[in-house]
């Protein structure tokens, strides 16, 4: 098979669309490129979706951390703090667990007298179960970051907001807000870019891809499987890991200039790519 015959092939597998028979003969350098390209569609989504849900929460959790009252202040402490202090893989474990039972105990509600079972097998699916664990771990972690940002705004930003008469929202959107992401978008960088390295833990987790659509460590794995040589796929998903890698760190750039615009180029907070080896 040739490289365009592998890309009309497989390159579009991992959703559905294309052949469905995985190659079994002689496997060629070709298709193991474009059939783990093809299961990176599931790390971005993975990452995308996680990143984009968790930025919202964790602004939310942020501020409620930040709160002076206590029963806003503590669930949110309790939410990152357990989150945070417990490793990926094992929520990753305790989710399917959870997702698996809830079809056994039913998940029944009623609205105006009507009675409603709400439909939870997808949740042990990899495409929704993994996602809302992810979703929740990159919440704790940047709501964290978000957090000690949000203790750093200088004193002399609030005061001269307050002497302009700014309060309550105004206040929060116009300056507060936008400095703290100011401060914080260089380490949330590195939490983005984290992110989308978990994706691969997706693979060994317990949550099943559907369909057999999966990711690109799935793909990588039944190469290594089949020819018995694990040193090809899997420095290609590296590679792979590596090129979204410096898109993620081209497109966080951009909007760290943009929240930067308004300062001297020489005092702008630059980005320094520093990556977690050890969650």
């Amino acid at each position: 098979m040739t490289c365009a015959e592998a890309f009309q092939a497989y390159a579009l597998r991992s959703l559905g669309i294309g052949e469905r028979a995985l190659p079994q003969g002689d496997i060629t350098l070709c298709e193991q490129f474009v059939l783990i390209g093809s299961g990176m569609i599931w790390n971005v989504y993975f990452g995308v979706l996680a990143l984009c849900f968790g930025f919202f929460f964790s602004v939310f959790l942020a501020i409620s951390k930040a709160s002076p009252r206590r029963l806003v202040r503590k669930p949110a402490e309790w939410f990152i703090f357990l989150f945070r202090g417990s490793p990926l893989f094992i929520q990753f474990f305790m989710a399917y667990e959870l997702f698996v039972m809830l079809p056994r105990l039913g998940v029944e509600f009623e609205i105006f007298g009507l009675a409603i079972e709400a439909e939870t097998r997808w949740l042990a699916r990899a495409w929704l179960g993994a996602l809302i664990v992810l979703f929740l771990n990159t919440s704790a972690y940047a709501a964290e970051i978000f957090y000690g940002a949000l203790q750093a705004v200088p004193k002399g930003d609030t005061e001269a907001a307050d002497a302009y008469g700014l309060t309550g929202w105004k206040k929060f959107r116009r300056i507060t807000f936008p400095t703290t992401m100011r401060l914080a978008w260089p380490a949330y960088t590195n939490e983005a870019i984290f992110m989308f390295h978990a994706t691969a833990l997706v693979y060994f987790s317990s949550f099943p891809a559907f369909q057999q659509r999966g990711d690109a460590l799935y793909y990588a794995t039944y190469f290594a499987d089949r020819t018995f040589n694990p040193f090809i796929p899997y420095p290609i998903v590296a590679i792979y890991f590596v090129m979204l890698t410096l898109v993620i760190i081209t497109i966080f750039n951009l909007i760290n200039n943009r929240l930067n615009r308004h300062l001297p180029q020489d005092t702008r907070r630059r980005l320094r790519i520093r990556p977690n080896l050890i969650r």
